[in-house]
């Protein structure tokens, strides 16, 4: 499969409107075309899909809690292009966990999840890197498919 980036995006309740809504809405994350600079929060963008919340339980950041662990790991699967989260063993509540993934899922939340606000954004091409070093310093050498040939970095022109 040829590299494609994306930007996740995540909008948990009430940022949408600037926390003035009463209505309760559930996060959300959302699998955008990438842009650079301002573009994304000025002139909009182009959602690609968005990414399916798990049929029980909702997505999180923020914190670390169930929430943060289901988001963590549909992010991962389909950064990693591992197919459905459950299926896979990544998934939240899972029931073939796998060892390797789910300890990935883990620490993805503490490291990343874990520290973000309301509605942010995050380029696939940033959590293949963060997953790589994961693996690395781990010294785990059966790496998933996207992680063997990671993309060039871009850089605005």
């Amino acid at each position: 499969m040829a590299y494609e980036d994306c930007t996740y995006h995540g909008i948990q309740y009430g940022s949408e409107t600037g926390g003035d809504d009463e209505e309760w809405k559930p996060a959300r994350i959302l699998v955008e075309k990438p842009e650079f600079g301002p573009t994304e929060r000025q002139y909009g963008v182009t959602v690609l899909r968005e990414l399916a919340e798990p049929e029980d339980g909702g997505f999180g950041w923020g914190y670390n809690g169930g929430g943060t662990s289901a988001a963590a790991g549909v992010i991962l699967a389909d950064a990693l292009d591992l197919g459905d989260p459950d299926k896979c063993g990544i998934g939240y509540l899972s029931s073939s966990e796998d060892d390797v993934l789910t300890d990935l899922r883990e620490d993805f939340c503490d490291d990343v999840l874990s520290q973000l606000c309301d509605q942010w954004r995050l380029r696939r091409s940033v959590v293949l890197r963060w997953a790589l070093a994961w693996y690395l310093q781990r010294g785990i050498n059966e790496l998933p498919g996207a992680l063997r040939e990671l993309p060039p970095l871009q850089s605005q022109t």
